[in-house]
């Protein structure tokens, strides 16, 4: 923001108003000069080009919960009064009562959420409203709103981090025993149950919730008091604010108080993850409801038709989420280089960051609640998966286990198993259809028991140990997600 406006005096210098002066607030009076320093108004075309109002008005909830803090605090100081306090509440009452009910009218001239609601309040309790700002600073205010908005955000996307997540636990669980073809560079490899490949993307959207809970700690300190870069000379009591607003402490350095937005890049970064985990899920779905794969199909509401074919039924759900991806990591990139090259304290520059972290947090919420609707409306091709890892030789890592544990050292196992892979590619059958005969041949420590190693179920069986794909673990780790999501 730019340069704030003097402080008006504290209240034992003047009298208090309760009613609304007929005398034109200074802040009435921006759009002709900012202070009798200036001898032009501001033209139309900066004011539009500098104005903020246009979307930081989504603050104006963060804006009177931080005023209200600092009037408490002010009173309690003894720098206004008892009766200069109840104004303000009064009249940040009646603004709260008229911007819910959409009555509160925004004012381009006055630039910003904070001189917006701040002129109202001073057309409606006089001078009560005019000392509000003793002690403070725009600069301080807007880091202070910013956070307490964020804080909020942030507890949103976990609660809906949480329902993503108990959505696909719940898919986990229903389709423990479902055979999967597990891909490397997208290539059959091993089997794996279908519920142990979601419960992949519960661990990615849990380390999700880990970090936003982590951002939110330095999200949650208080700029206020920090003024507009030097502290202030009033005997404020910040700590008080910062309880009074459920803060973990107050910002340390006056300075990095008001030009600090490692808070809002920091989360930038958290959320970048968040919806490259999305979109890393949205690729895999694309791919499975290709006729190629058939393994998934989306219910119709997540899905589109084509404007000249009718066959067509498209994953648009996934592709967008795919897409904004690359939005909100450049949101990330934007607030980095935005950052980058500014001197201490606050610059104007600083405005730029609203935009970038408000449309980065309405993207990841739309993206979250609805894909934790459209992953419980999943409709699972058992079949089909499991004809797709008969066809990749997905148990030939399983016929090198058996062999070392035959007593054949690992490489050599590798050898001879590649060995009867080749011969069942060039025969066009499985590794579990190749006749006991022909696979003594490879090796003679080949037995009747082999098949059983072979199997799908065999080999998804035998993988027990913790975090692995067997359909036990698999239940094991649905009860301890189930336990952690309550």
């Amino acid at each position: 923001m730019s340069a704030t406006p003097p402080s008006p005096s504290p209240a034992a210098a003047s009298p208090t108003a309760a009613t609304p002066s007929p005398a034109a607030s200074s802040l009435d009076r921006k759009a002709e000069a900012w202070s009798a320093l200036f001898s032009e108004p501001m033209s139309e075309l900066v004011q539009r080009y500098t104005a903020s109002i246009g979307f930081d008005h989504r603050l104006w909830r963060a804006d009177i919960e931080g005023s209200l803090a600092h009037a408490e605090m002010l009173a309690a100081q003894g720098i206004v009064s008892a009766q200069d306090l109840a104004d303000i509440r009064r009249g940040l009452g009646q603004i709260t009562a008229d911007i819910e009910a959409g009555r509160f009218e925004w004012k381009l001239e006055l630039e910003d959420v904070h001189l917006n609601i701040e002129a109202r309040l001073t057309q409606l309790v006089g001078d009560a409203g005019k000392r509000l700002h003793t002690g403070r600073s725009r600069n301080d205010q807007v880091a202070t709103d910013v956070r307490l908005w964020l804080r909020g955000e942030i507890d949103q996307l976990r609660g809906l981090l949480a329902a993503l997540q108990r959505a696909l636990v719940d898919q986990a669980e229903r389709h423990a025993e479902v055979i999967l073809p597990g891909f490397t560079h997208l290539q059959v490899a091993q089997p794996v149950s279908f519920g142990h490949h979601l419960l992949a993307y519960v661990e990615m959207f849990a380390r999700d919730d880990e970090r936003l809970a982590d951002v939110r700690k330095r999200v949650n300190r208080l700029p206020l008091g920090a003024a507009a870069l030097a502290g202030t000379s009033y005997p404020l009591d910040r700590e008080r604010v910062a309880r009074t607003l459920g803060m973990e402490g107050v910002c340390q350095n006056s300075l990095d108080a008001v030009s600090d937005r490692d808070f809002a890049i920091e989360f930038s970064a958290a959320a970048s993850l968040v919806m490259v985990h999305v979109s890393r899920l949205s690729e895999e779905l694309i791919l499975w409801m290709s006729q190629n794969f058939a393994f998934v199909d989306l219910p119709d509401r997540f899905c589109t038709g084509s404007s000249i074919m009718p066959q067509k039924k498209n994953p648009d759900v996934p592709e967008l989420a795919r897409g904004k991806t690359g939005r909100v990591v450049g949101h990330l990139v934007g607030l980095l280089t935005l950052m980058k090259g500014q001197p201490l304290a606050y610059n104007k520059d600083n405005q730029e960051d609203k935009e970038p972290l408000f449309d980065t947090v309405d993207t990841v919420r739309d993206t979250l609640r609805i894909f934790a609707e459209l992953v419980a409306g999943l409709v699972v091709k058992p079949e089909a998966m499991e004809r797709a890892a008969r066809r990749g030789y997905a148990t030939a890592t399983d016929l090198a286990d058996y062999l070392v544990k035959k007593g054949l050292p690992f490489r050599d196992a590798h050898e001879t198993v590649a060995h009867a892979v080749k011969l069942a590619i060039a025969e066009g059958r499985d590794l579990a259809e190749l006749p006991l005969e022909r696979l003594q041949q490879m090796h003679p420590a080949i037995g009747e028991d082999v098949f059983g190693v072979l199997s799908l179920r065999g080999s998804l069986d035998a993988r027990r140990v913790v975090g692995g794909t067997a359909p036990e673990q698999v239940r094991a780790q649905v009860a301890r997600h189930r336990g952690r999501l309550g």
